[in-house]
């Protein structure tokens, strides 16, 4: 694994005589570094493992080394808060009144941070405008951040915000006056993606600007989190302060810049949390876990892809790393609809927070998230910290299930969401991993299947079902469990989900 958030190569060879060659390193192509007499260059590390005991093992001493090694500050360690965040549940349209009622029904679920996401700078009612220009526009929040945030505050919620600070548009005061600040190479048109250009992070003024402006912001307010989004790819390289040899080493000095700023972010701020994203995983690397302890995993939260994304992230970065949001439904990138507890599961395989309206909620789903979270809350040390395993093949099954196991194996949550409902089918049988052979485990059922089972007339497997749900607080010997396993019993409905907990007795 790169310890490197710049363009990279990663090269893997397997010979005719079975011998396998690995290179890793900066991406060739645009890179050349000039070095003079007694000039020193540092490449980037590489964290290298390896398991005689499978994927599993192997994940675990990735996941080890990056939470206890790679991460650092206060929140390595700290439990984080449940977050809302306000992207899907008002987009740019929101003034402070509006705020403050997410923020209102945010407290009602019992969420503890509120995070503004973008639209509260410069001139920015859609992603035409505004980028760089890090002011509050007091003509959505009057007053400016510090009432608002206030006013939350005495909620007793977290406050949070949005920057994109790597990112400029054309259309702000910041490129009216520093054009030269953006990536543009002399003489060609820029290469535009999402309405932006890429400010140049290989200048110190462009460095200072950022963190001038940003944390004006702030210290304005008591903001506890800020969201470091990175929504496009890096292109145009140059930077007329270098000669025409030194190009080549634009690329490398652009990412050295970027992880100037963030040390300069975090040692000025130690007591905010900061998330990662770059149109979610976009930049979602071991060094960025230097900066801040968690990234946006990815910008589809639609639960059911969420599934295969976050299983394939399993294999390098622990679930403390990985931002999950349960979102609207009908879902805004695919119209899925999916069960708000289906939606939870999910999202307890990261950080774990919300992503909506809670106006929008009905009574019931508004229940069902009060007890989502404080069931997240009352086992966040297992599903953040335990040993994970995968209890599914990605893409060989019609259902998705993994595992969390506390080290000293007191405790295991068992996760299973069935993404492709089968008639007649085989039941699903999920063999646990990780747990005391000789030990007694207490299981605990966490459902809504048998209110959902009641909505459909005559279901065949309702014996089943009550059976199944009857070994509620039932033990079993740590052997039994992951040699002979847990059978779910048939589930019909729209993406089901069960989740199992187990405790040492």
């Amino acid at each position: 694994m790169l310890v490197y958030s710049g363009s990279f190569r990663a090269e893997i060879e397997k010979d005719q005589v079975d011998s396998t060659r690995v290179v890793m390193g900066i991406e060739p192509e645009t890179f050349r570094w000039k070095l003079g007499s007694g000039d020193v260059f540092d490449t980037p590390e590489v964290i290298l493992s390896f398991s005689g005991k499978g994927l599993a093992r192997l994940s675990h001493h990735y996941h080890r080394v990056i939470r206890e090694h790679i991460c650092r500050g206060k929140f390595k360690d700290q439990r984080r808060p449940v977050l809302l965040n306000s992207w899907e549940g008002l987009y740019f349209n929101f003034n402070e009144e509006r705020i403050f009622e997410l923020a209102e029904g945010a407290k009602d679920l019992g969420v503890e941070l509120l995070v503004l996401d973008d639209g509260w700078f410069g001139k920015r009612d859609n992603d035409l405008s505004g980028l760089g220009d890090w002011y509050v526009n007091e003509q959505k929040i009057r007053g400016g951040l510090p009432p608002l945030v206030q006013k939350i505050n005495d909620l007793g919620l977290k406050f949070g915000i949005w920057v994109e600070p790597e990112m400029v548009n054309e259309d702000s005061d910041l490129y009216r006056a520093h054009p030269d600040w953006a990536m543009q190479i002399p003489g060609r048109g820029p290469c535009r993606s999402r309405n932006q250009l890429v400010l140049n992070m290989s200048k110190p003024e462009v460095r200072d600007y950022i963190f001038e402006t940003i944390s004006r912001v702030l210290n304005s307010a008591n903001i506890e989190y800020v969201k470091w989004d990175v929504n496009r790819n890096v292109t145009d390289l140059f930077n007329e302060q270098y000669p025409a040899d030194q190009q080549g080493e634009i690329s490398h000095r652009h990412i050295l810049g970027v992880y100037e700023l963030l040390e300069r972010f975090v040692t000025a701020f130690p007591d905010i949390l900061f998330e990662g994203c770059s149109g979610g995983g976009g930049r979602f690397d071991a060094a960025m876990m230097y900066y801040y302890p968690q990234i946006w995993c990815s910008d589809d939260t639609d639960a059911i892809p969420r599934l295969e994304i976050q299983h394939g992230t399993s294999f390098g970065y622990p679930v403390s790393t990985m931002g999950a949001h349960v979102s609207a439904s009908p879902n805004h990138q695919t119209g899925r609809i999916t069960p708000i507890q289906t939606r939870a599961v999910a999202a307890m395989h990261g950080t774990f927070g919300y992503e909506l309206d809670p106006a929008k909620l009905t009574d019931r789903e508004k229940e069902l998230v009060r007890r989502q979270i404080r069931y997240f809350i009352e086992h966040y040390d297992v599903i953040q910290y335990g040993n994970y395993y995968r209890l599914s093949q990605l893409g060989a099954s019609y259902y998705e299930a993994w595992e969390m196991v506390t080290r000293n194996q007191e405790e295991a949550l068992v996760s299973v969401v069935i993404t492709d409902v089968q008639p007649n089918s085989q039941l699903i049988h999920v063999k646990l991993k990780g747990l005391d052979r000789q030990a007694q485990y207490r299981m605990e059922v966490y459902a809504d299947l048998d209110e959902r089972m009641r909505n459909i007339p005559d279901f065949p497997g309702s014996a089943q079902l009550k059976a199944f749900l009857d070994q509620e607080g039932k033990t079993y010997s740590g052997a039994a469990l992951m040699n002979g396993g847990v059978t779910l019993p048939w589930i019909m409905g729209n993406y089901p989900a069960v989740q199992l907990y187990f405790q040492k007795v």
